[in-house]
């Protein structure tokens, strides 16, 4: 009986968690309400400049994935899309992108570093490139808030002993 109920009560918690793998399929012109009916409630809601909003969804800070569902200003979807790849992070601009430009794009970082040899926060994601290989991509930050160097690791955790 009691193994029932905690059966029960598991699947249940489990239900009412996001899920963020639910956006990947999402069909463009789904409503909002369809999206967080599907994947559950964004870890962030971000305003976009066409008036439309993205939502996030991510699997950090232990997984290697995040999701963007972008809205209309009228709340339907224009595009679903993970986030968390090279070409994306390509796209970041030192010296002109800002925590926030980082945070729009990317999401949450899986952890957030100082180090000794640098003057401000180190953000790190974890990430699979396309040969299927666990990643690091780092963004680091000055002190105002504004990339001025991000790179990509390896991933050295499970790693078979002859990738040292």
């Amino acid at each position: 009986m009691r193994l029932g109920l905690l059966l029960a009560g598991s699947a249940l918690l489990l239900a009412a968690c996001a899920n963020p793998w639910n956006t990947a399929n999402i069909a463009a012109g789904a409503t909002r309400d369809q999206v967080v009916a599907r994947a559950g409630q964004p870890v962030a809601v971000l305003p976009l400049a066409n008036g439309g909003q993205r939502m996030q969804y991510t699997l950090q800070p232990l997984g290697r994935y995040a999701f963007a569902v972008d809205l209309d200003a009228s709340g339907h979807v224009v595009s679903s899309r993970q986030v968390l790849t090279e070409a994306n992070f390509q796209r970041i601009e030192t010296g002109a992108w800002t925590v926030a430009d980082v945070q729009r794009e990317f999401g949450p970082p899986a952890q957030i570093d100082t180090v000794a040899s640098w003057n401000g926060p180190v953000w790190t994601y974890r990430w699979r490139d396309l040969g299927n290989n666990d990643m690091f991509y780092w963004v680091y930050f000055d002190r105002q808030g504004v990339v001025q160097r991000a790179h990509p690791g390896m991933e050295f955790i499970n790693a078979p002993s002859d990738r040292y």
